[in-house]
């Protein structure tokens, strides 16, 4: 039987290497997206779910369908995420809401609600950035995505607490990969397939509960 696994934002970058290596490893893949639609994968091995964090009806209507299919989770990879502000130096009002509702308090209570769903022996992986950790800290830019970021770790490190590691619970900062979440995908040192390979290597390894990782240097992140 194959390993279930649950990614979200699926479409694009990092959350479709991701999605695309673990099919390629032979797990069925649930990957979500604000539109549900996913073209760039074809596999019968491949099921898209429509998800907009930013919404609290959408939230549910992914969790109904997910629950639909019957299935449990192996492995739930938190992807989805959003930096409107990232390089600028002022935050925004609008933008600073929409990066917390998405990064946030969508990610946060979307997992709630999906950690019933997931094997005990299972996986809570959220892709986050070494940008939210406090004492890496040493720039004035991308308030908002910085401060979403810092939540959404502190958020993993309670659940690890909480959890045990019955799943376990990991935070992973994917390296400099060349997106499109900042508008430009000539950037960066990853290609979203090396950082996926990196990612994939790390959650099958022996990791402790509550880790806070780095893609590209292999080391332990301070928070």
């Amino acid at each position: 039987m194959q390993n279930k696994v649950l990614i979200t934002g699926a479409s694009k970058g990092i959350g479709l290497a991701l999605s695309k290596y673990f099919l390629a490893h032979d797990y069925h893949v649930i990957g979500t997206s604000r539109t549900g639609k996913i073209t760039k994968i074809t596999n019968s091995s491949f099921t898209p779910i429509a998800l907009d964090l930013s919404k609290t009806d959408s939230i549910t209507n992914a969790l109904e369908k997910i629950r639909a299919l019957g299935v449990t989770i192996d492995i739930f990879i938190n992807n989805a995420g959003i930096g409107p502000d990232l390089n600028y130096r002022e935050p925004e009002y609008d933008t600073y809401l929409k990066t917390f509702e998405v990064n946030t308090t969508g990610t946060i209570f979307f997992i709630e609600k999906m950690i019933s769903n997931i094997v005990q022996q299972g996986k809570i992986i959220t892709i986050s950035s070494k940008m939210g950790s406090i004492e890496m800290c040493s720039s004035s830019c991308s308030v908002a995505y910085r401060m979403s970021k810092a939540a959404l770790n502190m958020y993993s490190k309670i659940l690890s607490n909480k959890l045990k590691g019955q799943p376990k619970v990991a935070v992973i900062h994917p390296g400099w990969v060349r997106t499109m979440i900042s508008g430009d995908d000539t950037s960066g040192r990853l290609s979203p397939e090396e950082s996926a390979t990196g990612i994939f290597d790390f959650i099958n390894s022996d990791f402790n509960n509550g880790a806070f990782w780095d893609v590209e240097t292999q080391t332990h992140l301070p928070w």
